[in-house]
């Protein structure tokens, strides 16, 4: 049974991984004996993440480029799989949250938001996935959010780009799965992570999702390592198109 899960052999990108959430995912796939490249723009910030992975045992590149950017993206992984070996497994991790009143959002905050969270989903998966076909395989998996499925004020524009994350995996499970990939996504629920430390820090959001939550608390980054292991590995191999939430039962009560 472990051998399922096992994960020696496998290199995985993971975008947005200098830190919170995608650094959590990177060290769990690590863990279960990938080689992972961690991406970013911050150069320095990658070379911190990349070293505290490096100090415990784990195979780790890092390479920075901008996932929002087509051709950036494309050569980026073209270079990874030239240089550093074929990529087995993709998280489409990188995101960002803008928070303000619909009426009154930007326009250049909707792009933004759409750019990050959409369209780097869209432009790594396609990069990556152009080299998988040939090879007959791989694991696609694209952080999705409670989002995708519930709404809440003030947050308009991400949950449409966290609903639009969920429908593009399914359309990518349409037409991948039948070269033997496999591309799912994970719904994180409320985690304590950088991206939501003002939320963190207020106790009255808190005591909001406390009430709100079955489990009556935040989530911990490295509760979401073992849904990332499962579908990053031959555990999953019948798996696809599905959603994961990893949310300690929010979007399963009213």
């Amino acid at each position: 049974m472990n051998d399922l899960f096992d994960l020696k052999g496998r290199i995985a990108l993971v975008t947005g991984s200098s830190q919170g959430i995608g650094f959590a995912l990177a060290g769990g796939l690590a863990g279960a004996g990938a080689g992972v490249v961690l991406n970013g723009r911050d150069a320095e910030k990658l070379a911190r993440a990349e070293a505290a992975l490096r100090e415990e045992g784990h195979e780790v590149h890092s390479v920075a480029f901008d996932v929002t950017d087509r051709k950036a993206v494309g050569d980026a992984v073209n270079r990874i799989e030239a240089d550093i070996g074929a990529i087995d497994i993709l998280i489409n991790n990188a995101g960002t949250q803008l928070r303000g009143k619909l009426e009154d959002f930007p326009e250049d905050g909707w792009r933004n938001l759409m750019r990050t969270n959409l369209d780097s989903v869209f432009f790594v998966g396609q990069a990556v996935a152009r080299h998988m076909i040939p090879r007959r395989g791989g694991k696609i998996i694209n952080i999705c959010s409670v989002q995708s499925e519930l709404g809440r004020n003030s947050i308009a524009p991400y949950t449409a780009s966290k609903g639009a994350v969920k429908m593009l995996t399914k359309g990518m499970c349409a037409d991948w799965a039948k070269h033997n990939i496999q591309v799912n996504g994970i719904g994180p629920g409320y985690f304590d992570t950088e991206l939501n430390r003002k939320l963190v820090d207020d106790p009255e959001f808190s005591a909001w999702l406390v009430k709100r939550t079955p489990a009556a608390r935040w989530g911990q980054v490295d509760e979401l390592a073992g849904a990332a292991v499962f579908l990053a590995s031959r555990a999953s191999d019948f798996v696809n198109g599905h959603i994961l939430y990893v949310d300690g039962g929010i979007t399963s009560t009213l």
